[in-house]
């Protein structure tokens, strides 16, 4: 067996902990080898059934009540009802399966970006196989271009370069070589190539350690495949489903109970009951959340945000953290030299021309760093420049070696790692061309001012030269007798727009975490940078001795983590998940797809690698902070219309099956009957599909917002008895006063019923006073309209046999001045129904 650690281990040890030599293995043991460890393939997601993804969703209390009250509403001969309530249910039903089953396009993009066959040393000779068939003790040979098979220590190295960026975070390619130099993650490892990064130059000679889903990509894979939690939209849902089950449970059994103790019909009391049941329910629910999710991904797009989960809009306007990466989105994402300091600190053209010629004549191996040497000399043609010879950058010698002449002045020039190039100077030539001893005092000015720039996370290429007149190529390695000229200092820009950008989400409520793989100095020196609102560090080191529990304890007040693995930025997301924080993870590599799919926002930008666009719940055509910002806005906009909703459908159906409950004890007779029920539900509902286009208080748009169950029990038991005791006293009147008839006295409460319920949603849609805040159009059309019916419905020739008889003016008059202090009234009790700092932020 091979320990954990391996990575830290002479290569000698780790070939005798798997039983292999360097010649490799036989076939015969590959065999016995395949059959104890299984494929090198990354792990596949498990093919779900549709009828148990359908079970499932069945199973959440609210869809569960829905379909119930469906087939009371069928078995009543309400097939409006019915056919709506079964349509909204398989439609919202059917978007969850296709949006979960993306899952499966994730594994796909996993396991199709490796190579597909590799060489490797069986039976002691060189013989290219199929990846799969890689087994641990494997030796297999990678080269520039090649996708490296599996997780395994490099045996032997020459001028060796990953690019593992997608897997660690690490923006700069990374040299790998033989020796060990472990550091406290696998990714530092110097000695280790990891499955799925990329070779982009130079060879090596790889032990096979560890093979499909035990390589630490397989791991990420394997993550991406497991059942994902309820995102914070989807625990809401169900929470509200539990309530309505409980509030339907006892006024049924309340119903039932007492019409059975009074002696009433059996048949009649229990019809009447379901339909109570039906009452209670939110028919409409899935088409408003639907509707509203549906126009928030519109809007959303139009700020360059493409939404591929439509909860994830809730979650999204819920988000009180944001955790991102800084490549891309506080940087610039490429690489920029900031500065060419000679030996006196100041910036020194000669130094710049020096490296950009040294960059341009380079023929090996290309960095991000002679990118940016050649960017910045694009306006200074080196046209005066022609090569003689070069001798390319190798991982022994740490510099490239160009020879060079301009004007009949030949040179040879140097750059590479500072120390390296330093080391092999004894002279530097100043501002004015002037060649000086290089002593102890000026190596010594020079350090620090290296040292300084190392301290502020930047990168540097250290650059000299000699006179080499008369050579016409560079034959030896003798670079001794350098003259220095001077550093070129490199970073990844921060964005300008990242301090407003984070400004912005602070202000909003939601509080920026910045993780990243790089080191901590880098970090911290770009947020110091940016000047943003952050504190505390945290490195993946420390994060590794700590348990989940005490690192739930930790991250609430930290804000910036640094050389982090692909499961440790998993286990923060998850830490602050505990904390009952609502989380985003933005980030755009392999190594991010785990964190990104465990967030309740999942995040990832159009250029990420396609494992990370698929785990990702929304897509930023921009990969800017500041199109966040405006995505969170519109997140809690549509959460509030859906809430509006909520809110009103619980708070009114309540107060009206409450009443019906309580008159149906002393009156002679039903309030209403089952089918009245139902259809004074069903035109309630209409009214409301004009909610999704509505308006969104600003205090619903300055703070994250969670699904407060007790605020909304509250509202329910608040403004629902409101309407109950108006409807008692419409009873009083109608049986007191007028001394209607039944039909009368149904068609004159169905009326009051109506009225009451639709013109209140102008009052409580805000938690303004109504009249400062005007209703979208679209609600005031069909809230209009559906009172209108509900005002028409028991004069038309189709009343008497819903059992209605048209109410006089006098009735109607009276109705019209209950209607009116009952929204009076709900307009002086909302102050007690909403809280009070909801209330006075919309007053502000």
């Amino acid at each position: 067996m091979i320990a954990d650690d391996f990575w830290r281990r002479p290569a000698e040890e780790v070939l005798g902990g798997l039983d292999a030599t360097m010649d490799g293995i036989s076939s015969e043991e590959a065999a016995r080898r395949r059959q104890v460890f299984g494929a090198n393939r990354i792990v596949e997601a498990k093919k779900r059934h549709l009828l148990g993804d359908i079970g499932r969703r069945l199973g959440n209390p609210l869809v569960a009540i829905l379909l119930f009250a469906s087939a009371i509403a069928g078995m009543t001969g309400d097939l409006v009802s019915f056919v709506i309530i079964v349509a909204m249910v398989l439609l919202s039903t059917g978007l969850d399966i296709v949006q979960e089953r993306r899952a499966e396009a994730t594994a796909e993009a996993l396991k199709h970006s490796i190579a597909l066959r590799a060489l490797a040393l069986r039976d002691g000779r060189p013989q290219e196989i199929p990846v799969e068939d890689l087994v641990p003790g494997d030796i297999v040979t990678v080269m520039a271009g090649d996708l490296v098979p599996a997780d395994g220590i490099v045996l032997a190295a020459n001028a060796l370069q990953v690019n593992q960026a997608a897997l660690t975070g690490e923006p700069y390619p990374v040299e790998k070589r033989a020796k060990v130099e472990a550091g406290d993650a696998i990714g530092d490892a110097r000695n280790v190539l990891l499955h799925g990064s990329s070779v982009i130059g130079g060879t090596a000679t790889m032990l096979v350690v560890a093979i499909g889903s035990h390589t630490q990509f397989g791991q990420i894979a394997k993550s991406l495949v497991d059942d994902q939690p309820p995102t914070a939209f989807e625990r809401g849902i169900h929470r509200l489903g539990i309530l309505i089950v409980r509030l339907t449970i006892f006024l049924v059994l309340f119903v039932l109970v007492t019409h059975l103790a009074l002696g009433r019909p059996p048949l009649e009391s229990f019809l009447f009951a379901m339909a109570l049941a039906v009452g209670l329910t939110p028919e409409l629910l899935p088409m408003i959340v639907t509707v509203s999710l549906s126009r928030g991904a519109q809007r959303m797009a139009k700020a360059k945000v493409i939404v591929k989960r439509l909860s994830a809009i809730h979650d999204f306007g819920q988000m009180d953290v944001l955790c991102t990466d800084k490549t891309g989105t506080l940087t610039e994402a490429h690489i920029t030299m900031v500065a060419h300091p000679g030996i006196d600190g100041e910036d020194n053209e000669r130094v710049a021309e020096l490296a950009a010629v040294n960059a341009a004549f380079e023929t090996g191996l290309k960095s991000p760093l002679d990118d940016a040497l050649l960017a910045h000399a694009a306006g200074h043609p080196l046209d005066r420049w022609r090569k003689l010879d070069e001798r390319p950058f190798d991982f022994e010698r740490r510099r490239v070696s160009v020879l060079a002449e301009a004007a009949g002045d030949r040179i040879e020039i140097v750059k590479g790692a500072p120390e390296t190039v330093l080391a092999l100077c004894d002279h530097a030539e100043d501002r004015a061309g002037k060649i000086v001893a290089l002593d102890d005092a000026l190596r010594r000015r020079i350090q620090t001012l290296h040292d300084t720039h190392a301290a502020a996370g930047l990168r540097m290429l250290g650059v000299a030269w000699k006179k080499a007149g008369g050579r016409t190529n560079i034959d030896t390695d003798d670079d001794g007798g350098l003259i220095f000229s001077g550093l070129c200092v490199f970073v990844d820009p921060p964005k300008a727009s990242a301090t407003d950008a984070v400004a912005a989400l602070a202000a909003a409520g939601v509080r920026i975490k910045v993780i990243s793989g790089d080191t901590a100095i880098v970090v911290q020196h770009l947020v110091d940078s940016l000047k943003l609102p952050v504190e505390g560090l945290l490195c993946g080191d420390e994060i590794a001795r700590l348990d989940d529990t005490a690192l739930a304890a930790r991250v609430g007040s930290v804000d910036l983590y640094a050389r982090v693995t692909p499961d440790q930025k998993l286990r923060i997301v998850r830490a602050l998940q505990a904390r009952g924080a609502t989380v985003g993870f933005m980030g755009d590599g392999i190594n991010d797809a785990p964190a990104i799919r465990a967030a309740d926002v999942g995040l990832s930008v159009d250029g990420a690698t396609d494992v990370a666009r698929e785990a990702a719940d929304m897509i930023l055509l921009d990969p800017d902070l500041g199109v966040l910002a405006a995505g969170v806005e519109e997140g809690r906009r549509t959460y509030a219309n859906i809430m509006k909703y909520i809110r009103m459908g619980t708070s009114s159906n309540f107060g009206n099956m409450l009443t019906m409950a309580i008159a149906s004890v002393f009156l002679p007779f039903l309030p209403l009957t089952a089918v009245q029920v139902l259809l004074n539900n069903m035109l309630y509902d209409l009214s409301q599909i004009g909610i999704p286009f509505d308006r969104a208080d600003a205090s619903d748009l300055a703070r994250p917002r969670g699904w407060d169950m007790a605020a909304l029990v509250r509202f329910t038991f608040i403004m629902g008895p409101l309407s109950s005791v108006f409807d008692i006293a419409t009873f009083v009147a109608l049986v007191k006063i007028f001394h209607v008839d039944v039909a009368t006295f149904r068609a004159a409460w169905f009326i009051e019923s109506m009225a009451t319920q639709i013109l209140v949603v102008f009052v409580i849609r805000t938690a303004a006073r109504f009249w400062r805040d005007r209703p979208h159009p679209m609600l005031t059309a069909t809230a209009l309209l559906c009172l209108a019916v509900a005002l028409v419905l028991p004069y038309l020739p189709v009343a008497a046999l819903l059992g209605f008889s048209g109410p006089n003016m006098a009735v109607l008059s009276m109705i019209a001045l209950l209607v009116l202090l009952y929204l009076a009234g709900a307009e002086a009790l909302k102050r007690l129904a909403i809280p009070e700092r909801v209330r006075q932020a919309s007053l502000t």
